[in-house]
């Protein structure tokens, strides 16, 4: 019943969008649905969009990939490593802080605008959110379980592939559905900065001719293809956690 109500509430949306364009004659500034899908219709049959959505995806998984890869090493040696955590901390803190956008014009100096810079700058947004969260995960494991296995003989490896991970997969996964959408920014932002192809370039090239249309065209397909990875993330972590899943069902049915 809920997917009805959430139906009605996009159509409704949609109607009173196209109403305010005409009525008030602000379609250079709102567009309107209607020409919107046109515009997104037209990309989409000469094959435009789906060329561009191709390399912006590239550069986003690529970019999630080795972002959530480095996040997912450091988050564990970190957590385990309590004085190198003291050590790093004001660095990363810093680091933190500084808005990785920010990055992007020294990012265009050290790696050009081929994608290469555009995966590094998504994998710098990256790496924090799953950073954090799996220094989090790994933090928040019980000490008392950890002491008792070490007394029973249990060395390091044993208790990382044993405990620590697997109490870490649910804050891993939420770094992970976090990312989704920064992996994104970051691929996008590198685009509309440096670059001639892509889903970025597809939004500032339509802005730059004031094709507001466009402009939401542009926007729907990124949209699209965020819920896209963002499924993928959660079909990942059913997959991995299938616990998780089965209390899911519980909630739902009680």
């Amino acid at each position: 019943m809920i997917q009805v109500y959430r139906l009605l509430f996009l159509v409704f949306l949609l109607v009173f969008w196209e109403c305010v364009s005409r009525w008030f004659g602000v379609e250079f500034f709102i567009s309107r649905p209607s020409a919107v899908a046109q515009s997104l219709w037209k990309i989409l049959m000469n094959g435009v969009f789906f060329y561009h959505a191709g390399i912006t995806t590239l550069e986003a998984v690529l970019g999630f990939f080795f972002g959530s890869l480095a996040g997912l090493i450091a988050g564990l040696v970190l957590g385990r490593a309590k004085l190198l955590a003291d050590i790093l901390d004001p660095f990363l803190t810093a680091f933190y802080s500084l808005p990785k956008v920010a990055l992007a014009p020294l990012f265009i100096l050290w790696f050009g605008i081929g994608l290469p810079m555009k995966v590094i700058l998504t994998a710098a947004v990256v790496f924090f959110l799953v950073f954090l969260n799996t220094y989090s995960g790994v933090r928040n494991v019980s000490r008392e379980q950890l002491t008792i296995l070490r007394l029973m003989g249990a060395k390091e490896r044993d208790l990382l592939t044993m405990v620590v991970i697997p109490s870490a997969f649910t804050w891993v996964f939420t770094g992970l559905r976090l990312s989704v959408p920064y992996a994104l920014i970051g691929a996008l932002v590198g685009e509309i900065i440096a670059a001639n192809r892509g889903l970025g370039y597809l939004l500032s090239d339509a802005a730059s001719q004031f094709d507001t249309a466009g402009v939401f065209a542009a926007l729907v397909g990124i949209i699209a293809l965020a819920l896209i990875l963002n499924t993928a993330v959660k079909l990942a972590e059913r997959k991995l956690m299938p616990w998780k899943a089965n209390e899911a069902e519980r909630e739902v049915a009680v």
